[in-house]
C-alpha cells in the first residue's frame, strides 16, 4: 500500500486558510497563559481600543507589532500573556449617542440617566463586537480569557479604589478654577485633550477711558467679547509709558464698571499697545494675574457658549455672535480704534472639534506634583521606563515636570461615576460649590461617613458627573491583571514587559500610566515603551477614526488576506517612530504595497509546494538533518582551501546553511531590539532571494538524478531542514500561511502548532563570511549574464557561449569552481574564464561585475542589426513622447489650469519615459 504524499493545494487561498487557524488557535486556547507554569514572564497590556465604531489601519500597525514581539518571545520559550481588552471612551462614545438623540429629535435628558446609560451599554456591545471581530480577523494571539474592559466590575473595582486613596491622601481635591470647557460637549477637557491650531484672525484696538478723565489706554484683543467680565488693565511696572497709571481706575465700557490698573511683570510690552486686559474668568494667564491682585472672577459664559447674565444686553447670545455684536457696540460709541488682521494660535477640544473657552468652574483634581516627581525619580535614578527610540525619553521627561494638576471630572453620564455623596439641603436639593460632601466606596459607606459627620437623617445626593477616560486607562496596566487584589497574574505579570504604541498619546497615557503605577505598585508598569510611527493617509496626514481618513483593514483583509496586511505594514516601519504613508487607492481599494506583500506569500507558497514534492512523502525528522547542519568537514578546510570548487554537490548546501544562520542572528538581534521593520525586510531577501530564486535553483538538477545519489538526499535535506526553519523565522510576522505549510510539511499531529514551536536558534559554526562572499560573486555574475541574454533578445531556450575576463586570480578560481552553477542557471552552453582576452570578439554584448568582464558572442545568436533597428525605433517613439510631454509642461496655460493630480501625472510619466530612454541608449552603445 503506497503512502499518500502530502501536499499543497496549487493555489494559495489566504481566506479559507486565516479562518481555519484562528479558529484552531482559540479553539484550543493555544494562548491562555498560565503563571503556574512558571519560566521567564513575558507580557504585554493592549493599548485598549475606544468602543466607537471600528478600527483603523493605525490600530493595525500597532497590534501587528505587538503579535510580533508576543510570538516570538513565545516561541523563545518564555511564559507569555497578551491580554486584551478595550476603553469605554467618555467623551467620544456620549458625542456619538448625543448625535443619535439629536437626529431622533431628542437629548439625553428626554431619556434620563438611566435609559440613557442603557443605550450606551447596547453601543458598547456592538462597536467592542465590531473591534474584537476585527482583532480576531488579524489573527492576534491574544489570551481572550482575560479579556477586560475599563468599565467591567473588576476595572471599576480599580477605579474607586484608586480615587479613594487618593482623595484620603490629600492628592484629589475638589476646586474652583479655570478649566478647559468645551461648549460642544459641555464638558471640561484636560489639557492634553487640546489641540492648538493655527488660524486667521484679527485682533482688535480699543479705548478704555480713564475714570479722572484724564486720557485712555489703548488695549489689544483677539476676543472683544470677553471684555465684559474685564475686571482691570495690567500694564508691565517696568514700562515707563505707563508707570504712572498704575493705581488709577478705568470706566470698562459698555459695563460701565471702574476698574484698576495693575502693574504685573507677566504683561510683554511688545504685544500690542503694552496695555492687557485682564478677564480672570475667561483666560488662564489672567486668572493667575487676578489671584495676585485679588481680582474679582466675573464669568459671563454659560456652558453652551452662550452669554450669560453677567454680559448685560448680550445675554443669551452665541460667544461668536457677541464678539460681532460687542465690536459693533464699541465702534458705535467710538473705542474701536482699529482692527489687524492677525494669525494666532487657537485652543480646540480634540473630541468637540470647536474652539476651547477657558471657563470658571468648580472640578475635581489631581495633584500631579507627587505623582510625576515619583515617576521622574525612576526615570532619573533607573531609567525606567525605557523608550525606544531613546529620543522620546526626552520628551517625556520634559512633560512630567511641565505638569499641572489633572483635571478628572468630566460633566458627562457615560463613564465612572465619581464617589462623591454630597449632602444637600432637604428645601433645594441642589449641589452648589459649598455643599459639603463625602468620598466613599459605596454608598452605604457614604451614609455610614455622612451621618458621624453631620448627622443623622441627611439627604445624599451622589455626584453626577463622571471620571475622565484616562483616568482609568492610566490604572489598566495593573487593573487588569487584578489590581487591587493580589492576584496570582498580578504577582507573576506584573510589571509587564513591553507598551507599543504611538508617540501621540506619551502625553495622553504613557505619564499616566507611569504616574499612577509609581504611586499605588511602587513599580513602573513596564519595562520598555516602544514608539512606532502613525500610518498616514495619501495625504500625509494621521489616520483618525474622528478625521474621517482612517482605512478599515477589513476592506485589505478581503482582498489581500490578514498576513500581506501585517507584512506590508510592518516591513514599512523601517525604524522605530518613523511614520509611514500607506500606498491605497481608495477609489478602487487596493493597495500595490500589500499586492507585493500577497506576491511574497504566494512566493512562498509556490516554494514549498516544490519542495515538498521532492522530499518523496518525507517530513524533515524522517529525512533528518543535512550533513553540513553538524559543520561536517567545512571547519576543517584551511582557508587558502576554502574556495568554491571545493566540493561542487555540497557548496550550494553549505551556502544556504551559512545564509540561514546568518538570518537567525540577524532577525533575533532586530527583534530584541524592536527593529521590527528591519527584521521584516531580512526575512523578505533571504526566502525570496537566496532561498527561492537561487537555493532551489542551484539543487534541482540534484534532484533529478537518481534517488539512491548521495547529493540527492543531502539536498532533499537541507530544502527541507531550511524550509521548516524559515517558516518558524517567519511564523510571528505571517501565522497563517506559515502554520498551514508547517503542518503539511511536518504532518502535525492533532493539537500540534507551529505557534508553540521553538524559535530557531543561531549555529555560528555553519555561518561562512568567505563562502558567503564567493557566492556573492558568483550569483552576480549569473545575474549580469541573464540581464545581457535580456538585452540581446536571446530566447530563453537557447544556450549562448560566454567569455568571463579578470585579473584577478581568486576570482577566476572562485568563477571556475562554480562553472557548473553558471552554465545551468544562465543556460550557457560554453564557459571561457580568461585573465585576458585573446582575440576581440564582435559583434558581442558586453557586462561588467565589479573587476569581471562577461561577454557574450552575438554572431549566429541573434540579427544584431535587427536588434538595433527595433531598439532604434523604440527609443524614437519615447523620444517623441518626452518632446510631447515636456512641450505640455513648459506650457503655462497646462500647468496653472489642468487639475494637480493630472500635472502630476505628466511629471511622473515625463521621468519614467527618460528613464527608458537612458536605458535604451545604453543598450544600443552596448551592442555597438
Amino acid at each position: 500500500m503506497t503512502a499518500t504524499i502530502p501536499t499543497l493545494p496549487s493555489l494559495y487561498d489566504p481566506f479559507s486558510t486565516e479562518a481555519k487557524w484562528q479558529r484552531f488557535w482559540e479553539e484550543n486556547q493555544v494562548y491562555k497563559a498560565d503563571p503556574d507554569r512558571g519560566g521567564k514572564p513575558y507580557c504585554i497590556v493592549i493599548p485598549p481600543p475606544n468602543v466607537t465604531g471600528s478600527l483603523h489601519i493605525g490600530h493595525t500597525l500597532g497590534d501587528t507589532l505587538m503579535d510580533i514581539l508576543v510570538r516570538y518571545h513565545r516561541m523563545k520559550g518564555r511564559n507569555t500573556l497578551w491580554l486584551p481588552g478595550t476603553d469605554h471612551a467618555s467623551i467620544a462614545v456620549q458625542t456619538i449617542l448625543d448625535k443619535q438623540l439629536k437626529a431622533e429629535g431628542k437629548t439625553r435628558y428626554d431619556l434620563g440617566r438611566e435609559k440613557f446609560l442603557e443605550r450606551a451599554w447596547q453601543w458598547k456591545a456592538e462597536s467592542g463586537g465590531t473591534i474584537v471581530s476585527q482583532l480576531r480577523r488579524l489573527g492576534l494571539s491574544l489570551d481572550w480569557s482575560r479579556e477586560r474592559f475599563t468599565m467591567d466590575e473588576g476595572l471599576s473595582k480599580a477605579v474607586l479604589e484608586a480615587f479613594v486613596r487618593l482623595y484620603e491622601e490629600g492628592l484629589i481635591y475638589r476646586g474652583n478654577y479655570l478649566v478647559n470647557w468645551c461648549p460642544a460637549t459641555q464638558s471640561a477637557v484636560s489639557d492634553l485633550e487640546v489641540e492648538n491650531k493655527e488660524v486667521d484672525g484679527y485682533l482688535w484696538h480699543f479705548r478704555y477711558p480713564l475714570t479722572d478723565a484724564s486720557g485712555y489706554v489703548e488695549v489689544a484683543t483677539t476676543r472683544p467679547e470677553t471684555m465684559l467680565g474685564d475686571t482691570a488693565v495690567a500694564v508691565n511696572p517696568q514700562d515707563e509709558r505707563y508707570q504712572h497709571l498704575i493705581g488709577k481706575t478705568l470706566t470698562l465700557p459698555i459695563m460701565q464698571r471702574e476698574i484698576p490698573v495693575i502693574g504685573d511683570d507677566f504683561v510683554d510690552p511688545a504685544f500690542g499697545t503694552g496695555c492687557v486686559k485682564v478677564t480672570p474668568a475667561h483666560d488662564p494667564n489672567d486668572f493667575e494675574m487676578g489671584q495676585r491682585h485679588q481680582l474679582p472672577l466675573i464669568n459671563i459664559m454659560n456652558k453652551d457658549g452662550t452669554l450669560n447674565e453677567n454680559a448685560g444686553s448680550f445675554q443669551g447670545q452665541d460667544r461668536f455672535v457677541a464678539r460681532k455684536n460687542v465690536v459693533q457696540r464699541l465702534e458705535t460709541d467710538g473705542f474701536l480704534v482699529k482692527v489687524e488682521d492677525y494669525k494666532h494660535m487657537v485652543p480646540y477640544s480634540d473630541r468637540g472639534k470647536v474652539p476651547i473657552e477657558p471657563l470658571l468652574s468648580t472640578q475635581w483634581f489631581v495633584k500631579i506634583c507627587p505623582l510625576a516627581d515619583k515617576a521622574l525619580e525612576f526615570l532619573d535614578q533607573k531609567n525606567s521606563p525605557q523608550f525606544i527610540p531613546q529620543r522620546w525619553t526626552k520628551v517625556y521627561r520634559d512633560w512630567l515636570v511641565k505638569l499641572k494638576d489633572w483635571c478628572i471630572s468630566r460633566q458627562l453620564w457615560w463613564g465612572h461615576q465619581i464617589p462623591a455623596w454630597y449632602a444637600v439641603s432637604e428645601t433645594s436639593g441642589e449641589i452648589t460649590d459649598t455643599t459639603p460632601f463625602v468620598v466613599a466606596r459605596s454608598e452605604a459607606e457614604a451614609q455610614e461617613k455622612a451621618c458621624s459627620q453631620f448627622g443623622a437623617n441627611v439627604k445624599l445626593e451622589r455626584d453626577p458627573d463622571v471620571l475622565d477616560t484616562w483616568f482609568s486607562s492610566g490604572l489598566w496596566p495593573f487593573s487588569t491583571l487584578g489590581w487591587p487584589d493580589k492576584s496570582r497574574d498580578f504577582e507573576f505579570y506584573y510589571p509587564t514587559s513591553t507598551l507599543v504604541t504611538g508617540f501621540d498619546i506619551i502625553f495622553f497615557w504613557v505619564a499616566r500610566m507611569t504616574m499612577l503605577a509609581g504611586h499605588f505598585t511602587g513599580q513602573m508598569p513596564f519595562k520598555d515603551v516602544y514608539i512606532h510611527g502613525l500610518v498616514l493617509d495619501e495625504n500625509g496626514k494621521k489616520m483618525s477614526k474622528s478625521a474621517g481618513n482612517g482605512i478599515d483593514p477589513l476592506l485589505l483583509i478581503d482582498k489581500y488576506g490578514t498576513d500581506a496586511l501585517r507584512y506590508t505594514l510592518v516591513k514599512e516601519v523601517a525604524g522605530a517612530g518613523q511614520d509611514i504613508r500607506l500606498d491605497y487607492d481608495r477609489k478602487k481599494d487596493e493597495s500595490p504595497s500589500v499586492e507585493a506583500s500577497r506576491n511574497f506569500a504566494n512566493k512562498l507558497w509556490n516554494a514549498a509546494r516544490f519542495v515538498m514534492m521532492n522530499l518523496d512523502g518525507k517530513t524533515p525528522q524522517q529525512l533528518g538533518s543535512p550533513p553540513a547542519s553538524v559543520g561536517a568537514g567545512l571547519s576543517d578546510v584551511p582557508v587558502d582551501k576554502k574556495t568554491i570548487g571545493l566540493n561542487p554537490p555540497l557548496l550550494s548546501d553549505r551556502w544556504i546553511l551559512s545564509r540561514f544562520h546568518q538570518v537567525v542572528r540577524q532577525t533575533s538581534d532586530y527583534i530584541d531590539n524592536y527593529g521590527l521593520g528591519e527584521a521584516a525586510k531580512g526575512l523578505y531577501d533571504f526566502i525570496w532571494g537566496d532561498f527561492c530564486d537561487w537555493y532551489i535553483e542551484l539543487v534541482k538538477s540534484r534532484l533529478q538524478k537518481d534517488s539512491a545519489a548521495p547529493s540527492r538526499l543531502v539536498a532533499q535535506q537541507t530544502l527541507a531542514y531550511v524550509l521548516e526553519e524559515i517558516l518558524k523565522l517567519l511564523h510571528p510576522f505571517m501565522p497563517h500561511i506559515t502554520e498551514e505549510i508547517w503542518h503539511t510539511l511536518t504532518q502535525a499531529e492533532d493539537g500540534q502548532t507551529l505557534a508553540l514551536q521553538s524559535y530557531p536558534e543561531t549555529d555560528t559554526r555553519l555561518i561562512d563570511p568567505d563562502l558567503e562572499q564567493q557566492f556573492e560573486l558568483l550569483i552576480a555574475t549569473i545575474r549580469t549574464i541573464r540581464n545581457l541574454r535580456a538585452e540581446a533578445d536571446i530566447k530563453p531556450g537557447v544556450k549562448v557561449t560566454v567569455f568571463l575576463q579578470s585579473e584577478s586570480d581568486r576570482e577566476r578560481q572562485i568563477l571556475t569552481g562554480g562553472q557548473s552553477y553558471i552554465q545551468d542557471l544562465a543556460k550557457v552552453e560554453s564557459l571561457t574564464i580568461t585573465p585576458a582576452l585573446e582575440r576581440e570578439i564582435d559583434p558581442a554584448i558586453a557586462g561588467v561585475i565589479g573587476t569581471i568582464q562577461a561577454l557574450i558572442p552575438l554572431a549566429g545568436v541573434v540579427d544584431v542589426a535587427a536588434l538595433r533597428a527595433k531598439i532604434q525605433k523604440d527609443l524614437s517613439k519615447v523620444e517623441a513622447e518626452i518632446k510631447s510631454l515636456s512641450n505640455r509642461l513648459n506650457n503655462p496655460n497646462f500647468v496653472n489650469k489642468a487639475p494637480a493630480e493630472v500635472v502630476k501625472g505628466a511629471r511622473d510619466t515625463l521621468a519614467e519615459a527618460e528613464k527608458q530612454a537612458e536605458i535604451l541608449r545604453e543598450r544600443l552603445r552596448r551592442l555597438a
